[in-house]
């Protein structure tokens, strides 16, 4: 399965506020009502909560901004993705959504990635949603590698060492779901951000996790234990200044699963 990541920053002109309900109210009903011709298989909307997001990055030190929001495309495959989008209708919807998303992101500053998951901790079936009226959270946390390490290197440490220290202590820090997502197709990534005009470099991937509120409002010591082991790990594989993390609320606007 083949999957789109758009990390979303809104205009100028815009609160997150009337950014986010553009985005929910405008400019979902014309990608739900395209979806079938651009062969979407799912698509959701994460938006950012007005939580002060300084206190996720605790040891991490200064990192990026959060963004406003987050889109997510799934298609079935990525021959299911090109025959959809390259074609004369796929290309015309494009257009139009192109053309409505200038009237609330700033494109230069929103950045977007080709991606393939590695669950990590998933419980099934797959329908955990952090909606607005639970008390679940989805955190997101964009990441680049350290100078010294290339994509590939990065890639396999994350999968391969860090991975099973979060899923050992999954449990005791409150996780429910935990997904690595890591960027792939470079040639499709470098065409999509172009076609967008986005000046920023796309990301290694990103983590998702989703949590309860009530656990990250009552640290125990096997909680605190379990953020000092995944900071330590990370620092081996992460640059923190160049990643961000903040957390989302989900709308599930087309799921044809």
């Amino acid at each position: 399965m083949l999957r789109l990541t758009f990390l979303m920053r809104r205009k100028q002109s815009l609160s997150r506020e009337e950014m986010q309900r553009y985005w929910l109210e405008k400019h979902a009903p014309i990608v739900a009502g395209h979806s079938q011709a651009l062969g979407v298989l799912r698509y959701v909307q994460a938006h950012t909560t007005e939580d002060d997001h300084s206190r996720l990055t605790g040891r991490r030190g200064d990192m990026e901004e959060p963004y406003d929001g987050v889109a997510e495309v799934w298609w079935e495959s990525r021959e299911a993705m090109f025959a959809a989008t390259r074609s004369d209708e796929g290309r015309d919807v494009d257009r139009i959504l192109r053309e409505d998303e200038e009237h609330f992101l700033d494109l230069k500053k929103s950045v977007a990635w080709f991606n393939y998951e590695y669950p990590q901790v998933n419980p099934t079936p797959e329908n955990i949603v952090a909606t607005e009226r639970s008390s679940l959270v989805k955190l997101y946390f964009p990441l680049r590698q350290l100078d010294s390490l290339s994509v590939e290197d990065a890639q396999w440490y994350w999968r391969t060492h860090h991975g099973p220290v979060i899923r050992h202590q999954a449990h005791g820090s409150g996780i429910i779901r935990y997904q690595q997502v890591h960027r792939d197709e470079p040639e499709l990534t470098t065409s999509l951000n172009s076609s967008r005009g986005s000046e920023i470099d796309p990301y290694l991937g990103h983590a998702e996790v989703w949590m309860d509120r009530n656990s990250m409002g009552n640290p125990t010591p096997e909680n605190k234990a379990a953020s000092k082991r995944a900071y330590e790990d990370e620092a081996n594989f992460i640059d923190f200044s160049r990643s961000s993390m903040f957390l989302t609320k989900e709308h599930v606007i087309v799921d044809r699963r």
